[in-house]
């Protein structure tokens, strides 16, 4: 694997731990799901899947992953963070 496969993947494992810990955290009420936080975890998260998702050729994640940061980007913006 060379150096470039390997930032990708990272990307996309690093990304899938940020999103589930943004959710375990909201889920464990130890996070709210309109704070920052949980936003900033989301938009990085999902941007991470992007990067891989488009590597891999996986269109349908990578357009919910897309709509998943335009979510978090909305958020963040309207709560001007």
């Amino acid at each position: 694997m060379n150096g470039q496969a390997l930032a990708i993947e990272a990307a996309g494992w690093i990304g899938a731990v940020l999103v589930l810990a943004a959710y375990a955290l909201a889920s464990s009420g130890r996070l709210d799901g309109r704070a920052p936080l949980f936003q900033w975890l989301n938009l990085i998260g999902a941007a991470g899947f992007v990067v891989n998702t488009a590597w891999h050729g996986a269109m349908p994640s990578m357009v919910l992953n897309i709509i998943w940061c335009g979510i978090a980007v909305a958020t963040l913006v309207r709560r001007r963070v």
